[in-house]
């Protein structure tokens, strides 16, 4: 019985996490209040003066919101950072790894293709907006760190059957 209470307890403080922190305010909330409301974030990234902290939703939430928290220790913005607009910021042979780290967070997953020459993180994000078209995000890396190939497949019901195809667009070399 103890257990039981123990873990329906568990379930109810998680669900006191804010999943997008849409009751945070810029500027007058603090790190405190993110930690509070969004619970712990996944990763922590010093972007110019600021300290970015990722809370990805990943994979069914397809999001990832970043808390940018500015040197005096308030919250500059809350921002959902995958988006078709921040998708068309890598570019193919010219942005690196380290840049697509800070724009989206951590991958849901990454991968090692040795035969390939490849590293390829994949993010899952909706195109078009929410609801939008669920997909999966690959940016696939030579071993110098450069982005080499951008890859956006659909996943959507409709589209993807076991044994069946998906449809996807890419760009890159």
């Amino acid at each position: 019985m103890k257990l039981v209470l123990a873990l329906c307890a568990a379930a109810g403080l998680a669900g006191c996490a804010s999943f997008d922190g849409h009751n945070l305010q810029a500027g007058a909330s603090t790190l405190a209040d993110v930690q509070r409301v969004m619970g712990g974030a996944a990763e922590k990234r010093q972007v110019g003066g600021e300290t970015w902290y990722y809370y990805p939703r990943q994979p069914f939430g397809r999001a990832t919101f970043v808390a940018r928290i500015a040197p005096d220790g308030r919250l500059a913005a809350i921002e959902q950072r995958l988006t078709d607009e921040n998708v068309t910021k890598i570019v193919p042979n010219t942005t690196r790894g380290e840049q697509v780290r800070d724009l989206f967070g951590p991958p849901y997953t990454a991968v090692q293709f040795p035969r390939m020459d490849r590293s390829v993180w994949t993010w899952h994000m909706r195109r078009f907006g929410d609801p939008g078209i669920p997909v999966a995000l690959n940016v696939q890396m030579s071993p110098d760190g450069v982005v080499r190939e951008v890859y956006i497949i659909d996943e959507s019901e409709s589209d993807f059957r076991p044994g069946g195809l998906s449809l996807g667009i890419g760009f890159g070399l």
